[in-house]
């Protein structure tokens, strides 16, 4: 019974976890649905950012609409409670891969100071409220402290604009009001500190006509600022101490905002002038080249015609060069939405792999050509196909001017010329004159890169191959039987390739055999050396041969002395 309700269980589980994930999502950080919360979050920060100094200085606005900020303030903080319940539900990446356990997403966000923050701006303060009174929007500067999320916001759009330049701009004309709005708010309420009306430099009395307005209040303090700020001067002297520290001050936060505005500025100019240097080619030096080297006017005048062109009609011809850094599958996946819809068009190339035609896309080159220019001219040898992706091309006469047939979009020329086809009578020359009418866009395909892609491909060669050979018989230039010589002379060479490849495998297998022999005399050789050795070592040493010789000789002197004793002796 336990181990089938186990399995009940576990079998029910993924169930429960399936509903549980349908009832509380886990968003991704990188997904659509948390950019948009995200941008969510920016109108309760900038509420809190904005008003609540404007209504803690200016008290006529406090106490004029305190229904409205009551429940804008709360709406803001119920906001607020949401989005810690959305870091709840927020994933992160661990080695590449989204993370989806509550558990751990929930134990990663408590130990971040992000949880601190949320927290502390959540803080009930407003409890204050009980003994100060409702009208101390003071209390709420806590709310300050989510802040980081209008950056984090700030960020995420300037990388999913389309125009992130234009959006930093007006990211650094929000940061200049707001820091214009404070600094307003902080006058006004220093004046009235000092006393309205007490000097020139203070908000005049406004018991004076016009001067008891809020929205006068309001605009004359940010009026005022503007100018300490932007140092325009036109402004009264300062009198009190407090005067003279408060515009001391905000010179140095003059001082601060224009070196950040200017540094902002010229990093969004120069991103914008980088870009269009990555865009397009450089047109100044070409300038500079041909003035040095006293080009016609004629000729110059085409060239920057052609640039011109290119700037006016947002035309691109280093395509490689923008995507290089994007990895090789998602490069491939680009130009395959750009440019594959073009390329499936040329004849040779239909019911190809899929994985040939993208390897083929990487390799096109947009190329782009001015009126009356020639893309290639009869007898010129052919290295590069062309596909007409715009415009115009005219198939004309050696005069320039008869016009045999136009090439519109779509239609492509010159794909013969890079496949090597047997029996090919135009070889690789080129057999027309091909004159753009005006400004004409192509892709050229040239014969390297399809040779480098198809040694990958010997399969779709030979289909590529065959659909050329169809071609050139229906165009009456193929030569059949110098094709069929050209067959026979290639199986002759690969006949005689394959004998001589037996022949060298034979060499080898004899050379193989020669060189065990001689490793094996060479075995048999040291064996023998090594038993002459061992036998040489039984035979007596030349020293002890000498001492036998020696010991041998005074042995017969010792005889013949004994003889010559004996035959006196027996003598006598």
């Amino acid at each position: 019974m336990s181990q089938d309700s186990k399995v009940k269980t576990t079998e029910s589980s993924p169930p429960a976890q399936a509903k549980a994930r349908k009832t509380l999502p886990i968003l991704d950080p990188s997904g659509d649905y948390y950019y948009w919360w995200l941008n969510t979050m920016v109108f309760p920060v900038m509420y809190n950012l904005i008003i609540i100094v404007c209504r803690a200085c200016f008290p006529d606005l406090q106490h004029g609409y305190l229904v409205a900020w009551l429940v804008l303030d709360y709406t803001c903080d119920l906001l607020y409670l949401l989005d810690i319940v959305v870091r709840f539900h927020t994933g992160f990446l661990e080695q590449g891969i989204l993370v989806v356990d509550k558990g751990r997403i929930a134990s990663r966000y408590v130990r971040t100071w992000s949880f601190f923050l949320d927290l502390a701006s959540l803080a009930p303060t407003d409890a204050a409220y009980v003994r100060l009174g409702p009208h101390t929007p003071t209390l709420r500067l806590n709310r300050f402290l989510r802040v980081p999320r209008l950056f984090e916001a700030f960020d995420r759009t300037e990388t999913r604009t389309a125009y992130p330049n234009a959006f930093r701009i007006a990211k650094l004309m929000l940061y200049i009001f707001v820091v214009i709005h404070w600094n307003s708010c902080l006058y006004f309420a220093l004046s009235q500190y000092l006393g309205f009306g007490r000097d020139p430099w203070v908000y005049p009395d406004p018991a004076q006509p016009g001067f008891e307005r809020l929205r006068r209040q309001y605009l004359y303090s940010f009026y005022f600022s503007t100018l300490i700020l932007t140092t325009v001067g036109d402004i009264p002297l300062p009198e009190r101490e407090e005067e003279y520290l408060f515009m001391v001050g905000d010179f140095l936060l003059a001082v601060m905002g224009f070196a950040t505005i200017m540094g902002s500025m010229s990093s969004v100019i120069y991103n914008m002038n980088t870009a269009d240097a990555a865009f397009y080619p450089d047109h100044a030096l070409v300038k500079k080249y041909m003035k040095l080297q006293h080009v016609n006017r004629r000729l110059e005048r085409r060239v920057i015609d052609w640039y011109q062109h290119l700037q006016i009609n947002k035309k691109m011809t280093n395509e490689v060069a923008i995507l290089q850094h994007l990895p090789e599958r998602l490069r491939a996946e680009v130009a395959v939405s750009v440019h594959l819809s073009t390329l499936s068009r040329v004849q040779i190339f239909q019911n190809c792999e899929a994985s040939l035609l993208e390897e083929l896309v990487l390799k096109l080159q947009p190329q782009t050509y001015s009126p009356g220019e020639y893309v290639c001219r009869k007898g010129d040898i052919g290295r590069e196909m062309y596909i007409i992706r715009e415009g115009q091309l005219a198939v004309v006469a050696d005069d320039g001017v008869t016009q045999y047939a136009v090439l519109g979009a779509g239609l492509y020329f010159g794909e013969i010329s890079i496949i090597n086809i047997k029996g090919n009578m135009s070889g690789n020359r080129r057999t027309a004159n091909i004159k753009s009418l005006g400004y004409s866009d192509l892709f050229c395909l040239s014969k390297e890169d399809l040779r480098e892609v198809l040694s990958e491909y010997p399969q779709a060669q030979t289909v590529m191959e065959e659909k050329g050979r169809e071609i050139l018989l229906k165009m009456n230039k193929l030569d059949v039987n110098a094709e069929a010589a050209e067959i026979a002379l290639q199986e002759a060479t690969e006949s005689r390739l394959r004998g001589l490849d037996q022949q060298l495998d034979d060499l080898q297998t004899k050379f193989a055999r020669l060189l065990a022999e001689l490793e094996s005399s060479a075995l048999k050789i040291a064996y023998r050396i090594e038993r002459l050795e061992w036998q040489t070592r039984e035979w007596p040493m030349p020293e002890e041969l000498a001492e036998a010789d020696d010991e041998g000789d005074s042995g017969e002197g010792t005889s013949k002395d004994e003889d010559s004793q004996e035959g006196p002796q027996a003598q006598s």
